[in-house]
């Protein structure tokens, strides 16, 4: 697949300008059918309004699905009649603003003083500190059936299944996580993220407690929750450290919080709001710029480099089936750096790819490899790779773009490469983090007064309930490619046959994992993994 090149554009004339967005954030109606709501969470600017009475919120959005004016009154939250995309509004020659007059408010400024204990849990995946860590931390990722998607039917397969694989992979892993030092830095950066964030909110007036939690490894999110509630913390800001959402990543770790609270009365009427995406917001957008315009000093003709975004891939059927936002998300970050960059006066060309996809199934594409060798062949001399779905060192930077990745490039005929550093604990980053939290507090409320509320979904739902499907209160599965059973040699046959066949290996995988015995133990090929 032939992955699509932006090539250079004429230098902007105007200046880019953002609206400070106020983050995404979930909120509790009592007399909704969806009692979480949440603004759409593809969008560029969003401006927080008060109002007599209550207060609203208009928010924006180059998604063409939908744009929503959400509020809420002395009775709750409630959500009105769709409002004009601000791209129709800027082709019909008239502002966002003629919709909604009221006063701006600025929250950023407000100082928090309250008897409240207010914490920021930063939600990560995780890595392994050691090399003997990576087997038993591959078992927890390919546990998650948010990473490996079973039918219901053989869902008790899941951690068997998981376990093959993990013991499979873990020979390959182990090298390359030797390559790096032997371990991941994920925790020690994201640790190093939550003391700046903890920093930067005390010096904008807001004394708060950042905890950790990571998916696959430690400290987990239950040793965090743990010690949240230890602390006796009173307001809760979730953050994923994800920029963009999606199922396996920030979805994943929100349904494993929706079921910790679920089982906590303390944790279920905790106050709290989640941020799920911050993708659009200026200072993220500002620090991307702001590094890869460093990165591209470096070369002998700024001006020809190809700026080359690798973002983590996702199954496409998350995508296309699930209603995963990712894709658009990544897609339209893309475009918000580099109309940055073009305010800036680097027109560069550049392209978007996907890396670490595994398994046979279908990933998001252009993949990162493929569109390597075919920018060599087209000529390409000088690329830089930007990790654009990363804000911290780990496997997929340090070795799969710095060494895989680069010697690929370097065998296609690429003469030139750079890459731009993960962002870390970047300042501008960090201080807008801060902000996301920031004005996110206003809004924190309580998750639910009921265990009927209680079990309602923690992710998204509301205006963006066709975006998140597959995150609802009954967690629907992934609708079949084909629903109708058709005779002969059709796709339909094709599909079911492979289902089948897709079964039988699991049940044979299974044998083998659970009795020890069968072909691949006769061949001698498991126990060179054990």
């Amino acid at each position: 697949m032939n992955s699509p090149i932006h090539a250079p554009s004429p230098p902007s004339s105007s200046s880019c300008s953002y609206n400070s967005p106020s983050p995404c954030l979930t909120h509790v109606s009592r007399n909704s059918k969806f009692p979480l709501l949440l603004p759409q969470s593809i969008h560029t600017s969003q401006k927080m309004h008060r109002c007599s009475g209550g207060h609203m919120e208009a928010s924006t959005n180059t998604n063409p699905l939908k744009n929503y004016l959400v509020g809420r009154s002395t009775s709750g939250w409630f959500e009105t009649q769709p409002l004009v995309s601000k791209q129709l509004n800027d082709r019909r020659g008239f502002p966002l603003e003629a919709s909604v007059t009221p006063t701006v408010q600025d929250f950023s400024d407000t100082p928090f003083i309250s008897n409240d204990k207010i914490g920021v849990l930063l939600l990560n995946l995780g890595g392994p500190e050691t090399l003997e860590d990576v087997q038993p931390f591959l078992f927890n990722l390919f546990a998650d059936p948010d990473i490996i998607r079973l039918p219901r039917l053989f869902s008790f397969l899941q951690k068997p299944l998981a376990q093959f694989v993990s013991v499979l992979r873990a020979p390959k892993s182990k090298e390359g996580y030797a390559s790096i030092g032997g371990g991941s830095p994920l925790r020690r950066i994201t640790d190093a993220q939550a003391e700046e964030l903890r920093k930067s909110l005390c010096a904008k007036n807001v004394p708060a407690k950042v905890y950790v939690g990571m998916r696959y490894w430690h400290p987990f999110t239950e040793e965090a929750i743990e010690q949240i509630k230890r602390d006796g913390i009173t307001k809760l800001v979730v953050l994923p450290l994800y920029p963009q959402f999606s199922i396996s990543t920030s979805g994943s770790s929100l349904r494993l919080l929706e079921s910790i609270f679920r089982e906590d009365e303390y944790l279920v009427n905790m106050q709290h709001t989640v941020i799920p995406s911050w993708y659009q917001r200026q200072g993220y957008i500002k620090a991307m710029a702001n590094l890869i315009e460093k990165e591209l000093k470096g070369f002998d003709c700024p001006e020809k480099v190809m700026i080359f975004f690798s973002a983590h891939g996702v199954p496409l059927a998350y995508v296309e089936e699930a209603g995963d936002p990712y894709k658009a998300e990544m897609e339209e970050c893309v475009d918000l750096i580099m109309e940055e960059l073009e305010n800036r006066k680097m027109t560069n060309a550049y392209t978007l790819a996907y890396q670490s996809r595994v398994g046979p199934v279908e990933w998001l594409k252009p993949y990162t490899d493929e569109t390597i060798v075919e920018l060599g062949k087209k000529g390409v001399k000088s690329l830089l790779a930007v990790p654009i779905s990363f804000v911290s060192e780990h496997i997929e930077t340090l070795e799969e773009i710095d060494v895989e990745y680069k010697e690929l490039a370097l065998s296609s005929g690429i003469e030139k490469w750079g890459r731009v550093p993960a962002l870390g604990c970047e300042p501008t980053f960090i201080s807008d983090l801060a902000d996301a939290v920031i004005e996110s507090l206003p809004y924190v409320g309580a998750m639910a007064v009921s265990n009927l509320e209680a079990r309602q979904s923690l992710v998204p739902l509301g205006s963006v309930e066709e975006l998140l499907a597959v995150y609802d209160s009954q967690r629907r599965e992934l609708p079949p490619p084909v629903i109708v059973w058709e005779w002969g040699w059709t796709r339909s046959a094709e599909t079911w046959n492979g289902r089948a066949a897709m079964l039988a290996v699991l049940l044979l995988l299974f044998l083998e994992v659970t009795t020890g015995e069968g072909f691949l133990h006769q061949w001698g090929i498991l126990p060179l993994f054990r």
